[in-house]
């Protein structure tokens, strides 16, 4: 068994030796999108929905662009507002860096239908996860709804629907979205937004 330090790919980055640990997918995980994309997957509407939030989610922008229209019309919260496109941002940006330590190819299996195109070839942990889950937290939280329940769950689903995730990466990117919005609400307590 491989430990965490022990490089398990190596590849050439202009010209320099990149090592990174690549975390194989479970057969279990495999069956388990097999699973969900006959079950919920094949149920008329949901891969479109699917799709659409996958474009809405895309390098946080439909979060940004809600933070925006929060930030013009709320003006008494306007420090809140911006408080939920940094973590989005932060959080998306996090699982980038995670992804390129990792490494962890997306789902290629041959039973696994891919029904969207993605931006990049990694997987883990999945960023639409990541920057929804902080964006519900700090969106919840600002206007005192369970966006949480409401908005992660369907997000998370969706990406094992379009088959470009395993469950781990959207189980682990929604924790990382749970943390940085944890750092931006530990931030605004600290510099006293309100």
């Amino acid at each position: 068994m491989l430990s965490a330090s022990e490089p398990v790919g190596v590849t050439e980055t202009d010209g320099h030796a990149e090592f990174a640990v690549t975390v194989p997918p479970a057969p279990r995980e495999v069956a388990i999108l097999n699973a969900v994309q006959a079950g919920v997957g094949a149920v008329p509407g949901v891969l479109e929905a699917a799709r659409g939030m996958s474009h809405f989610g895309e390098h946080a922008l439909g979060w940004v662009g809600i933070a925006a229209v929060g930030y013009a019309l709320d003006r008494d919260r306007r420090s809140q507002w911006a408080g939920v496109a940094v973590g989005a941002v932060g959080a998306h940006a996090a699982s980038i860096v995670i992804k390129r330590v990792v490494r962890r190819p997306r789902p290629n299996h041959p039973s696994v239908q891919v029904n969207v195109s993605t931006p990049s070839k990694l997987s883990f942990p999945s960023s639409h996860a990541t920057s929804t889950t902080a964006a519900a937290v700090l969106m919840g939280r600002l206007t005192g709804l369970p966006l949480p329940a409401v908005l992660v769950p369907p997000m998370l689903l969706s990406r094992i629907v379009l088959g470009v995730h395993y469950p781990t990466d959207v189980l682990a990117g929604s924790a990382l979205g749970a943390a940085s919005a944890a750092a931006v609400l530990a931030a605004e307590k600290k510099f006293g937004v309100k």
